[in-house]
């Protein structure tokens, strides 16, 4: 079934490449104005141009979403451009890997900054378009480390279950004004950084999956634009896995 997500304004962080730009693409598939944003800037125009060669409607800012002005620009920019913002996603995040007792303070402070304090930033300098418009839905990405914890991901794991705590926070502080927050957390997903893991550290993980199989980004991204929909009208302050049965 095609969501149709015409003259819907969807802003997706981290939308340069990965999960972040698959989830884009399918907004833009289903007929949606994306505001691509990320921190580096030629990868940024490339993908813009990328999707404006596939007919895409979009527009590209940069953005670190750990600088207040920059997130406040990037909303307000959008606003005022686009006349709505209709879909808040919050997929822009870091990891930096090692074990506790190895673990740089920058390496924990960096993590948390992007991963959670930046989910904070944005949320919070949009809210008041929401507000106005009495409609809205914000999704957050997560991952099932936040839910269970990963050895040598502290760091990561801290940040995507405190992304947990602040969605379900804000979902009861917001749905009364008919605003949605939800939580979309990947399993193993099938990307460039995870291809290059060892076929050993890959088997360990299927084993680990009662489907027997990686998800794919596009598993991601559909899940995105269901909870974005009207279909899930609904739902709010839910964790959606997409993880194959890892974590049940």
């Amino acid at each position: 079934m095609q969501i149709d997500f015409t003259n819907k304004n969807v802003i997706v962080t981290g939308s340069s490449q990965g999960i972040g730009k698959k989830i884009a693409e399918t907004f833009a598939e289903s007929g949606a104005h994306v505001v691509l944003t990320d921190i580096d800037q030629e990868t940024l125009e490339k993908t813009k141009n990328e999707f404006e060669e596939e007919g895409y409607a979009c527009t590209a800012q940069v953005c670190n979403v750990t600088n207040k002005t920059e997130v406040q620009k990037l909303i307000k920019n959008t606003y005022a451009e686009l006349g709505s913002l209709d879909v808040l996603v919050n997929n822009a995040g870091i990891t930096k890997d090692t074990l506790l007792m190895r673990m740089k303070d920058e390496d924990w402070d960096t993590v948390i900054e992007t991963n959670l304090k930046g989910a904070f930033l944005t949320t919070r300098a949009s809210i008041r378009y929401f507000l106005k418009q009495r409609a809205g839905s914000i999704i957050n990405i997560s991952s099932v480390v936040g839910l269970t914890g990963n050895a040598g991901q502290s760091n990561y794991s801290a940040s995507k279950a405190g992304l947990i705590g602040l969605s379900k926070s804000v979902a009861q502080e917001l749905a009364p004004r008919n605003i949605n927050v939800n939580l979309v957390a990947p399993g193993f997903i099938k990307t460039k950084m995870t291809e290059k893991l060892p076929e050993d550290v890959k088997n360990k993980y299927l084993d680990n999956i009662p489907l027997k199989y990686f998800g794919a980004p596009e598993d991601v991204a559909n899940t995105v634009i269901f909870l974005a929909s009207p279909l899930a009208k609904y739902i709010t302050g839910q964790v959606i896995k997409v993880d194959g049965g890892m974590v049940m």
